[in-house]
């Protein structure tokens, strides 16, 4: 069949009802599926009646649960305060969890208030510590006889001396430790000139940030497993009946600021490392680049990293999974390699903050309301990856934090943020977030300093279904099968580890700071140009490379197999990484090396440990000769690109029994069509739309090892791919359009319906135009307001019309002829409208605009609604708040509004 085009062509496929076969294409929607919120509980101040209503709201818009942090409250409300992990508490806790069951949610919650980690319960030989090192000079025949303590102006902890060791001008070591009387040493320099290295074990003295009540204290040492199991102590206790109800545990991103040591570091160090470090503290402390220093400052990173996984980490998920609860971790901002460190949860968390740019036509990125933002596609990976490669089933994210300053968030700008999230491997999708508010708080109510606020008091929850029903119905594909991408790429992680980054020891892998660890380097831009070329990627460390097997050619990780491993250029590599990766090659796995490492990490015995290294490189150069082309060693591996990237088409692929899913999005500035290729061979497709849950058979044509489907995606627009043997349902409705679009021209009358501070009276224009232009109560109005228009249908046949809505602040329910048709939320603001009748015909609009109006107004009256402790209320740049600086928001229908008649191309 030939298919002709015309000038404004239209694929949608949006039918006004749901055909009964098509709904069991879809799976059945489970709460997991659905969008989770973070649940900011300020001052504790709950009660059941309001909890049970919030809950009521969540389930009713399709949040499928949430995650409860407590943080610090609401002025006036002291009185209603409830101190963390009182009974009180607990009980509100235990009605929250039982109230959500009911509901069909679930709960998940912080092991804390505020973040990170930390409370009253953490006593100071416990908390967050640091290393402090004091020197002092020694003359030869000096006699030393002093007291040795920590600077008091400095620290207002008091330092615990651990050990004091003195370095000769002569190249001599003496550990002086032993000679301690308390902390005085008396001790005299011989033969030469001594310096006196003093170490202590020093705290941070760092509080939880945002703490509740009955939560504030010290943040907790996250190095040392006693700590932990301190501070597990009272919820040993507190969760007693709860084992198996809550869902998940959830640990923030790591805040622990300057946090490189811990009371037991020297001997894990020796013990880990295989050398004294206290000889070395001259080279560890040095800010210059030298190559002793630079290896002795990365075992001790590594060091670091060890225990935050060992210690911490994977013994905090052994605790919960023993109360059968999950962990949830962000891994990012830890001092660790993230792929381990996410990999030791059940369920691996990244999050984006601030706002990215997209090129589809209409997407409002004000340059006023947003800050930059660093959703950077390969920094998401690490946490997809390490799902992937450890067999997780769920990557969670915190989405939409500062996406736009407060109040001025809408639903279109949420659409395609989540979209790339899901598209770099994310399917469990938290909101940030909502804040607890009570009915009898005056609006705007409660509210968080930094997230959205998605709750009843912000006007978007009235089409806020959209948006989530959206998310839930992808992530029910996305949640579905395996992940299918076939690369995995090695992370040189001691590479980073082997800089001297200025001194600091303490080095954080922070998603806001990429251009200090990520961006530029060799694994960047392999990551970069195998994703712009069609290859599904994941990311390997050193510790589940050692993991891995071969299986029929395949790398076999705990999470799946992989046709190829990809060595990036890199300068240091463990000696053993690199042995097993021969040996991986040797037993038939495709391993694939862009350069070879120079050097091994570290300084236990690297001189000889390198010399094995080039030994074992000679001895083995066919074997890891270099590519010179990575993506024909690529086909060698027999792995097949996606080459519909060429079209400008992003995508993700999952895998069921050998059925793939795709999940296509156009973020391109134009519509995207024509018979698409999908790397599979002899394949039938079914599309189903994730903005109604359309379904139906594509076209297609079967061409060797490709599979062509039809498809037309408008920019901004997605839609999901099922691979089958044989077609499962009707065929997919392809419409076209068969004559320009056509202006509805007319009086439209205008109802303001609910919101405030008021309802304006109401209106009747001619041309459309930002409701606030009609007067001072409309211009200050927040709400929904209907549009209703009459008139006549074009004299044209068409099988279906299309509705655009043009420019909407900020969306739409349509009705036409008294029917439901339904809503629309995101650009394009399109939506089908089936037949007209004959004569006239009756659209109606309810549009929904954002809160700002009204917050505007409320502060140009000098009424004051920040009344919250601490941070209270910040703008999106962390200064104080302030919206009589705003200009009123354009809102409601500011058009065209046009329709198009379609022709069905299938008949």
């Amino acid at each position: 069949m030939k298919i002709k085009y015309h000038c404004f062509p239209v694929f949608l496929g949006m039918l006004f009802s749901l055909n009964v076969s098509g709904q069991s294409s879809w799976p059945e929607i489970k709460n997991v599926n659905k969008p989770w919120a973070r649940w900011w509980w300020m001052g504790n101040a709950v009660d059941k009646p309001n909890l049970k209503s919030s809950l009521i709201d969540f389930q009713k818009v399709g949040i499928g649960g949430v995650e409860i942090t407590p943080i610090y409250g609401v002025k006036g409300e002291e009185k209603n305060f409830i101190d963390y992990l009182s009974p009180k508490y607990m009980e509100m806790l235990a009605y929250t969890v039982k109230t959500a069951d009911s509901l069909g949610m679930q709960v998940d919650m912080v092991l804390g208030t505020g973040w990170p980690y930390g409370g009253s319960q953490v006593s100071v030989e416990n908390a967050a510590t640091k290393l402090i090192v004091e020197k002092y000079e020694v003359q030869k025949n000096e006699q030393f006889n002093k007291e040795i303590k920590t600077d008091a102006a400095k620290e207002k902890i008091p330092g615990k001396l651990l050990a004091v060791v003195a370095y000769g001008a002569d190249g001599s070591y003496q550990d002086l430790t032993s000679q301690l009387k308390g902390n005085r040493l008396d001790w005299k320099a011989k033969k030469t000139n001594f310096t006196l290295y003093a170490v202590f074990e020093g705290k941070t003295g760092q509080q939880v940030k945002r703490a509740a009540p009955g939560g504030k204290g010290y943040t907790l040492d996250h190095y040392s497993q006693e700590a932990l199991n301190a501070y597990v102590v009272p919820f040993d206790k507190a969760l007693t009946g709860l084992e198996g109800k809550l869902r998940a545990i959830f640990n923030d991103s790591y805040e622990v600021y300057g946090t490189d040591f811990t009371p037991k570091f020297l001997q894990e160090f020796e013990k880990r490392r295989g050398y004294d470090l206290k000889k070395y503290l001259p080279q560890l402390l040095s800010k210059e680049d030298t190559e002793i220093g630079n290896r002795v400052k990365s075992d001790y990173r590594e060091t670091i990293s060890d225990l935050l996984l060992n210690k911490f980490d994977i013994p905090w998920t052994q605790w919960a999974n023993a109360k059968q609860f999950k962990t949830k971790l962000q891994a990012h901002g830890s001092p660790g390699n993230l792929i381990d460190l996410y990999a030791s949860a059940d369920i691996p968390e990244c999050e984006t903050f601030g706002s990215m740019p997209y090129d589809i036509p209409g997407f409002r990125r004000e340059k006023e309301d947003i800050r930059e933002g660093d959703a950077d596609p390969v920094m998401l990976k690490f946490s997809s990856s390490a799902a992937h490669i450890a067999g997780k089933p769920l990557t969670s994210s915190e989405t939409f934090t500062w996406l736009r300053d407060h109040f001025k968030t809408a639903l279109s700008q949420c659409k395609p943020e989540v979209e790339d999230l899901m598209l770099n491997g994310i399917n469990h999708v938290f909101l940030h977030g909502s804040t607890y508010s009570p009915k009898r708080a005056e609006w705007p109510g409660w509210k968080f300093y930094a997230s959205v606020n998605f709750n009843a008091n912000n006007s978007i929850w009235e089409d806020a279904p959209g948006l989530f029903d959206y998310i839930a119905n992808c992530q029910s594909l996305l949640q579905a099968g395996k992940p299918d991408n076939e690369t995995l790429l090695y992370y040189p992680i001691y590479d980073t580890w082997g800089k001297t980054l200025e001194g600091n020891l303490f080095f954080q892998f922070k998603i806001h700071s990429l251009k200090e660890w990520l961006h530029g380097t060799p694994f960047y831009e392999t990551t970069k140009k195998l994703m712009e070329n069609g290859y599904g990627v994941d990311f390997v460390s050193d510790h589940f490379i050692a993991q891995a097997k071969v299986e029929n050619g395949l790398v076999v990780l705990p999470g799946g197999s992989y046709k190829s491993l990809v060595v990036p250029n890199c300068d240091k590599m463990p000696l053993a990484t690199l042995e097993k990766l021969i040996e991986l090659k040797k037993e038939g796995a495709a391993i694939i090396f862009e350069g070879l490492p120079k050097s091994v990490p570290g300084l236990k015995d690297y001189e000889s440990q390198n010399q094995k290294m080039e030994a074992l490189i000679a001895s083995n150069k066919t074997l890891v000769n270099p590519v010179n082309d990575l993506f024909v060693a690529l086909s060698e591996a027999k792995e097949q690109p996606e080459n519909l990237v060429k079209t400008g088409l992003k995508f993700i692929r999952r895998d069921i029994n050998g059925d793939k899913i795709y999940y296509l999005v156009n973020h391109t500035s134009k519509a995207i069509e024509g018979y698409i290729p999908l790397a599979v061979a002899n394949k039938e497709v079914l599309i189903l739309d994730p903005l109604n849950r359309n379904v139906g058979n594509a076209m297609v044509q079967k061409n060797g090892q490709t599979t062509l489907v039809k498809l037309r995606i408008e920019s901004g627009k997605s839609i999901l791919l099922k691979t089958e043997n044989t077609a499962s349902e009707k065929p997919w409705q392809y419409y076209d359009s068969s004559a320009e679009p056509i202006a509805l021209k007319g009086d439209w009358q205008i109802t303001f319906e609910k919101g405030g501070p008021k309802l304006p009276a109401p209106a009747k224009v001619n041309s459309l135009e930002s409701w606030t232009k009609i007067g001072p109560d409309a211009e200050a109005f927040s709400g929904t307001a209907a549009y209703t228009l009459q008139f006549d249908a074009p004299k044209i046949a068409a099988d279906n019309w299309q509705l655009n809505l043009g420019d909407v602040r900020e969306s739409a329910k349509v009705w036409l002829n008294g029917k439901y048709i339904g809503a629309t939320w995101s650009v394009p603001f399109q939506i089908n409208l089936g037949q007209l009748k004959k004569g006239k015909n009756e659209l109606k609009i309810e549009v929904t605009n954002l809160s700002a109006n009204r917050v505007r107004d409320l502060e140009m009256k000098g009424k004051e609604w920040k009344i919250f402790y601490e941070i209270n209320m910040v703008d999106k740049d962390y200064n104080k708040f302030d919206a009589t600086k705003w200009a009123p928001m354009p809102s409601g229908l500011l058009g065209p509004v046009t329709i198009t008649p379609l022709k069905n191309q299938m008949k």
